[in-house]
C-alpha cells in the first residue's frame, strides 16, 4: 500500500488552525446536597463505610481512620478515586455533605499535580543509600572528599546521620581545612544529660554556641547547616525544621577555597593529626554540599531525596571519597518522605484546604462517577462468581474477594500472591470455566494489590522474580483474543488495558532490587510480552548510548529503544555511578484489540488536524508498545529516548497514512486510565514500514497510524502548490516595488503613508520566507530560525492591519491623541506585539515549537494558538472597523444623492448608494486582512481553496495596484518628478546662465505648481459635484496641468473614510 505522510501546502500554514476550533466543555460542579439520598452502610473489609448516591456522583464515606497511602490505595482498588481538591466555589456544598455524615474533623484530599503520586511514587519512598560506618571512636577512621573548593562566601551542608548514643563525648561529624587556618568550617555535636544531640559550627574559628537539635533515639535524622557572609548569619535545620540560627560569625570573609574536607574526624593540621576524643561515633549517608544558602523549601525537597544540582559542588558519590581502610561501607534502604511529608485536607468549618503529615490517620471519601459504581453493583449481583470460587477452592485460601468491594487495605503475603496468580493462570489456561466481566475485575483489582505491595522482608526478594514471571503470564493470557469480548463490558469502569500494563511496569520496578554484581540483567518471556531489567555502570571513558532491542518472529526486523549517548554522559556527570534500566515489550495486536471505539480508532490528546486536501478519519496503534525506565539509586531519573518500531501493514489502499510517536499520559484524565499524547515527541525518520521518533521523556511508547480520507487529487494538490508559489513571488515582487515608489517618489509623509510602509514590508518579508521555507526543513536549527522569523513576520503584518484599521477608526472616530503619540502606539503595536509573543513563545515551549515535517508552528500543540489567537482578535476588530466605515461611508452618500434629486434619476440614486457601500470593501479589504476569513470554507470545496489561495496569495499584487499604480498621490507625485526635470531641461537649454535669475520665471514657476485649483466660490452647487477642466499646456518657464473632465465622475462619492487609508484613489480607476 502506497503509505506517505501528509504534508501541508505552503499556503497551508498560516490558516491551518483557523477552521480547526473546538468548543471545551467543563464537567459539572457538586450538586446540590439536597439531592443526595443516603444508600447503606457496610462493613466490608472490617472498614466502616457510608455510601451516598446523588444524582450524577456516588461518594463512600470511609470513617474508619487511615494514612494517607493507605487512603488512596483503598479507593484505587474500588475503580475509585480519592476526592481531589476542589475550587472555593465547590467547597460550601461539600463541607454541607460532611456535616450531613457527621464528619467534622478533616478528611483527605488528592492532589493529582504531586508527581510523588505516580505509580512510581512508593518505590521513590524507598532509597538505596551507601551509608559510611564509624564504629566506636577512634584516630584513624576518616574519609576525604575529593573535590576542589571554591572561595565560598555562603554554604549548606546536608546529609543523614545515625548517632552513637554510647559516648558523650564531643564528636566532629566534618571539618574543612585550609593551609592558612585549620578550624576554617566544621560541624560537632554531643550527646547532652537530657539525652538531647547538641550541635555546634566553627567558621574562621569562631565557635556558635551548642544547642540542642534532636534526640539521639538511634534513629536517622537528616540535618542541614547553612553560613553566608554578608550578616555572618547561620541556622540548623533537622528533619526539615529549623532548630537553631543566629548572625554574626565570621561575617568579614569568605571561607578560604582549596582546602581538605574530612568527614568524620578533627583536623589539628591540614588532612591530618586526628584526636580520638573528637572523632565521630555513629554513621553518615547523603551528604551534599552547595556554595548557597538553601530556602526551606529547597532544604525539605532535599530531605525528601529530590535532587538540586544548582551551585551544587559535591553530591554523595563514592568514586569521589578518598576512605581509610578501616571505615566500612555498606548500603541502607531508607524511606524518603514524600516532599514536606505533607498531603492535603478538608476541614469542617474551613473555607480553604490546609495540610498535614501524610502518615497521619484520618477519614477520607473515595468518589465514584455514578454509571460506574451502578454497573459495580449490578456485576456484584448478577455474577455466578464460578471463575473466582474455582480459585480460592484451588488455593484454600481466599485472598481474592468475591467482590471489588470486599477488598482490604492490608499487604499480601509474597508467597501466597506467587501461588494464587499461578492458580489464576492455570485455571484460565487449562480449565473450562468462562471469565465474567466481574471475575476480570476481581483479577485486575488483585494484581493491583500486588504491584502495591512492599517488598521488605529478605524471603520475599528470594520468591520476586518468580512473582514477576507469574505475573507476567496472567497478564498475557487476560490480553489474549478471546477476553475481548469481556475487556468491552468493562470499558466503562476500566477504558482499555493500559491500568493492567501500569502494574506490570510496578512489578518491574521491583526486580531492580534483585540486580546485584554477580547478576546484572533479569529477563522475564511471555508469548507477547517481554522484560528486561539490567544494570548498567557509568565509565566516564567508554560511556555508550544504552540500547534495548526485540526481534520478531522469524524476521530480521528489530524493535528497539535507547538511552542516547547524551543522556547517558549526563547522568555519569551528575555522579551517578550506575542505574537500572527496565524495559518492556508488548507485541503488536495484544493491546490494540482492546484500545479505542468500536471503529478501531483511538483517542489522541493532540492529534493532527486536516488542511483541506485530506479529512481525518481516525487513529490506530499501528505497532508494538515499547516503553523504558532509567533508576539511578532507586530514583526514577527523566531522561529523552530514541526509539525505533516496525509498522503493521494497513490494507487501506484509498486513505493516506501518516506516522505519529506518542506516549500513554497517565496523567490526562486519570479517570479513565488516561490517553494518548504526542507531546514532547518528534520523528526522526519513518517510511512505509516503520518510523523512527525521539521523545524528550521516558514512558510506555508506539507509533500511531493516522488515517485520512484524501479530498483532494495529487493533481488538484500540485495545481494549488503552483498557485501559491506563483502568487507569493508576484505578491512579493509587488510589494517590494510598490514599497521601493514610496521612497523614491516622495509621496508626501503622513502617518498612512508610515503605516502602509510597515505593513508592505512585513508582508513581503513573510512571502519571501515563506516561499522558500521547503528548503531548510532537513536542519533543525535553520528550520526553527525560519519558523520563528515566518512567525514573527507575519505576526507583524497582522498586526499593522490593526493598526490600519485603528488608523482608519481614528479618523471615523474622534480620538483625543497627538500624532505624536500616536505614531509611538501604532509601533509599539505593530513591532513590539509580535517581539513579545514570539519571545515568549520561544522562551515557554521550544521543545515543541516547529512542526515535525516542515518549517511552521507545531499545529499538534497549543503553540499554533500563539498566532491564531492574535489574527482572530485582528480579524474580529477590522470587521467591526469596516462596518463602521460602510456605515459611515452610505450615510454620506445618501446625503449627497438628496441633494442631487433635481439632476439624478432614482436608478442613477441607487447606484451611487451601492457603489459607496463597495467601494471601501474593495479597497479596505488587502490592509484589513479580512480575505484570511475564507480560510474557514477550504475544506468544503476545491473552489473556496482557490479563491483562498488567489485572495491572499495574491494580496501583495493587490495592494500594489490600489495602493500605488491607480493611487492618486503617488501618479501625481510622479507626474511632479517628471514635470520638474521637464522643466529642468527645458530652462537649461533655453536659458543656460539668466533663467534662475529671471524674475519673471521664478514668479511663473511658483504659480506654476502642479496643484489641485480650489473650487469657484461663485460655483453653483451643482458645479461643485464636478472637478474644474483642466488641460495641459505649456509656456516658457511655467506648466499648468490640464485634464478633460471624467464621465465616471459622476459615480464617485465623497473619498472621507476610504481616502483615510487608501490615499485618494485615482477617479480613472473606478470606470
Amino acid at each position: 500500500m502506497n503509505k506517505r505522510h501528509v504534508i501541508p501546502s505552503n499556503w497551508v500554514y498560516c490558516f491551518i488552525v483557523l477552521y480547526h476550533l473546538q468548543i471545551i466543555s467543563l464537567s459539572p460542579g457538586l450538586p446540590d446536597v439536597s439531592a443526595f439520598t443516603f444508600n447503606y452502610s457496610s462493613k466490608d473489609a472490617g472498614l466502616s463505610s457510608t455510601i451516598v448516591e446523588m444524582p450524577h456522583d456516588v461518594y463512600e464515606f470511609v470513617k474508619t481512620p487511615l494514612d494517607w497511602w493507605q487512603a488512596n490505595r483503598y479507593c484505587e482498588h474500588r475503580f475509585a478515586q480519592l476526592v481531589h481538591e476542589m475550587h472555593s466555589s465547590e467547597l460550601e456544598q461539600f463541607q454541607r455533605l460532611l456535616h450531613s455524615q457527621n464528619l467534622h474533623g478533616p478528611v483527605w484530599l488528592s492532589q493529582r499535580d504531586r508527581a510523588w503520586q505516580s505509580p512510581m511514587a512508593k518505590q521513590r519512598r524507598m532509597h538505596k543509600f551507601q551509608i559510611l560506618e564509624f564504629q566506636n571512636k577512634t584516630s584513624t577512621k576518616y574519609v576525604k572528599v575529593n573535590v576542589k573548593f571554591p572561595s565560598i562566601s555562603a554554604i549548606t551542608a546536608c546529609a543523614y546521620v545515625q548517632w552513637d548514643n554510647k559516648t558523650q563525648e564531643i564528636s566532629t561529624i566534618f571539618s574543612y581545612a585550609v593551609p592558612t587556618f585549620i578550624n576554617e568550617f566544621q560541624l560537632r555535636g554531643f550527646i547532652d544529660e537530657k539525652g538531647f544531640v547538641q550541635f555546634a559550627i566553627i567558621v574562621h574559628g569562631t565557635h556558635s554556641p551548642y544547642l540542642p537539635v534532636f534526640r539521639s533515639d538511634g534513629q536517622w535524622h537528616h540535618f542541614c547547616v547553612t553560613w553566608q557572609k554578608w550578616n555572618g548569619s547561620w541556622e540548623i535545620y533537622i528533619d526539615g525544621k529549623k532548630k537553631a540560627s543566629a548572625k554574626g560569625i565570621s561575617s568579614f570573609q569568605d571561607i578560604s577555597k582549596e582546602g581538605i574536607f574530612i568527614i568524620g574526624q578533627d583536623q589539628d593540621t591540614l588532612g591530618g593529626t586526628f584526636k580520638e576524643k573528637e572523632s565521630f561515633s555513629g554513621n553518615i549517608t547523603d551528604l551534599n554540599i552547595w556554595v548557597k544558602v538553601l530556602t526551606e523549601d529547597q532544604i525539605e525537597r532535599v530531605r525528601s531525596c529530590y535532587s538540586i544540582d544548582q551551585d551544587l559542588i559535591f553530591g554523595w558519590s563514592s568514586h569521589l571519597l578518598q576512605m581509610e581502610p578501616t571505615v566500612q561501607e555498606t548500603m541502607v534502604q531508607l524511606m524518603c518522605p514524600v516532599p514536606a511529608e505533607e498531603c492535603s485536607i478538608l476541614e469542617v468549618g474551613r473555607k480553604e484546604q490546609s495540610t498535614t503529615t501524610c502518615l497521619e490517620s484520618l477519614p477520607f471519601i473515595c468518589h465514584y462517577p455514578r454509571d460506574v459504581y451502578l454497573q459495580l453493583k449490578t456485576m456484584e449481583i448478577k455474577s455466578e462468581r464460578s471463575f473466582i470460587n474455582r480459585v480460592n477452592a484451588l488455593t484454600n485460601v481466599s485472598l481474592v474477594p468475591e467482590n471489588v468491594f470486599m477488598d482490604n487495605v492490608q499487604d499480601l503475603n509474597i508467597s501466597a500472591a506467587v501461588n494464587v496468580l499461578g492458580v489464576i493462570q492455570k485455571v484460565m489456561m487449562e480449565e473450562d470455566i468462562a471469565v465474567e466481566p466481574a471475575d476480570l475485575l476481581l483479577v485486575i483489582q488483585f494484581m493491583k494489590k500486588v504491584a502495591d505491595t512492599e517488598i521488605k522482608d529478605q524471603e520475599d526478594f528470594e520468591v520476586l522474580e518468580d512473582l514477576s514471571q507469574h505475573f507476567v503470564e496472567v497478564t498475557g493470557v487476560l490480553l489474549e483474543e478471546h477476553n475481548t469480548e469481556v475487556w468491552s463490558q468493562i470499558n466503562l469502569i476500566i477504558q482499555g488495558p493500559m491500568t493492567v500494563i501500569q502494574t506490570v511496569n510496578q512489578v518491574a520496578t521491583n526486580l531492580g532490587r534483585l540486580l546485584i554484581e554477580e547478576k546484572k540483567r533479569i529477563t522475564i518471556q511471555h508469548k507477547s510480552i517481554e522484560i528486561e531489567v539490567r544494570q548498567v555502570e557509568f565509565r566516564r571513558e567508554d560511556t555508550n548510548s544504552d540500547v534495548y532491542m526485540v526481534l520478531h518472529n522469524h524476521t530480521e526486523k528489530a524493535d528497539q529503544i535507547e538511552v542516547p549517548y547524551e543522556e547517558v554522559k549526563q547522568l555519569a556527570r551528575k555522579g551517578f555511578t550506575k542505574a537500572t534500566v527496565i524495559n518492556t515489550w508488548y507485541r503488536y495486536g495484544t493491546l490494540q484489540r482492546f484500545m479505542g471505539s468500536e471503529n478501531g480508532g483511538v483517542i489522541i490528546q493532540d492529534y493532527t488536524v486536516s488542511d483541506g486536501g485530506y479529512k481525518y478519519v481516525s487513529a490506530q496503534v499501528g505497532s508494538a508498545i515499547i516503553s523504558s525506565t532509567v533508576l539511578c539509586d532507586n530514583q526514577e531519573i527523566s531522561t529523552s529516548i530514541r526509539y525505533h518500531l516496525w509498522h503493521q501493514n494497513q490494507d487501506m489502499p484509498d486513505k493516506l497514512v501518516q506516522p505519529i510517536c506518542a506516549f500513554w499520559n497517565f496523567s490526562v484524565s486519570p479517570e479513565t486510565g488516561g490517553m494518548w499524547s504526542s507531546s514532547g515527541c518528534s520523528i526522526i525518520s519513518y517510511n512505509s514500514e516503520s518510523t523512527s521518533c525521539f521523545c524528550n521523556h521516558t514512558t510506555n511508547f508506539a507509533v500511531l497510524l493516522q488515517v485520512y480520507e484524501v479530498q483532494r487529487s495529487s493533481e488538484e494538490e500540485s495545481a494549488l502548490k503552483t498557485l501559491t508559489f506563483i502568487g507569493c513571488g508576484v505578491s512579493f515582487c509587488a510589494l517590494m516595488i510598490t514599497f521601493i515608489l514610496f521612497l523614491a517618489v516622495r509621496v508626501p509623509k503622513s502617518e498612512r503613508t508610515t503605516v502602509h510602509k510597515n505593513l508592505i514590508f512585513a508582508l513581503a518579508a513573510a512571502e519571501a520566507l515563506l516561499m522558500f521555507s521547503e528548503l531548510a526543513k532537513t536542519n533543525e536549527v535553520v528550520c526553527v530560525t525560519i519558523t520563528a522569523f515566518l512567525h514573527l513576520f507575519f505576526m507583524a503584518a497582522f498586526a499593522w492591519m490593526l493598526v490600519e484599521g485603528l488608523l482608519l477608526w481614528s479618523k471615523v472616530v474622534a480620538v483625543n491623541m497627538s500624532e505624536d503619540k500616536r505614531m509611538k502606539f501604532y509601533y509599539a503595536t505593530g513591532w513590539g506585539l509580535p517581539v513579545i509573543i514570539v519571545g515568549v513563545t520561544l522562551a515557554t515551549s521550544f521543545n515543541k515549537y516547529v512542526a515535525d515535517n516542515h518549517c511552521w508552528l507545531n499545529v499538534q500543540a497549543d503553540i499554533i494558538w500563539a498566532f491564531v489567537g492574535p489574527v482572530l482578535f485582528v480579524l474580529t476588530v477590522n470587521t467591526f472597523v469596516l462596518f463602521r466605515v460602510v456605515m459611515v461611508t452610505v450615510s454620506s452618500a445618501r446625503r449627497r444623492s438628496k441633494m442631487l434629486t433635481p439632476s439624478y434619476s432614482l436608478e442613477k440614486q441607487i447606484g451611487i448608494q451601492i457603489w459607496a457601500t463597495a467601494k471601501p470593501v474593495l479597497v479596505l479589504l488587502p490592509v484589513l486582512g479580512l480575505t484570511w476569513l475564507c480560510g474557514v470554507l477550504v475544506h468544503f470545496s476545491i473552489v473556496w481553496a482557490y479563491i483562498f489561495i488567489v485572495l491572499n496569495s495574491f494580496q501583495g499584487l493587490y495592494i500594489f495596484l490600489v495602493y500605488a499604480i491607480y493611487n492618486s498621490e503617488v501618479r501625481n507625485a510622479i507626474q511632479r518628478m517628471k514635470e520638474k526635470k521637464k522643466a529642468l531641461s527645458f530652462t537649461n537649454c533655453s536659458h543656460p546662465i539668466n533663467y534662475l535669475s529671471s524674475p519673471r520665471n521664478t514668479k511663473s514657476w511658483e504659480t506654476g505648481k502642479l496643484t489641485s485649483p480650489p473650487d469657484s466660490m461663485a460655483s453653483t452647487p451643482t458645479q461643485k459635484e464636478f472637478p474644474p477642466m483642466k488641460t495641459a499646456t505649456t509656456t516658457r518657464g511655467n506648466f499648468v496641468a490640464k485634464s478633460p473632465l471624467n464621465i465616471s465622475s459622476i459615480m464617485s462619492t465623497e473619498k472621507l473614510a476610504v481616502e483615510l487609508t487608501a490615499f485618494k484613489s485615482s477617479d480613472s480607476f473606478w470606470i
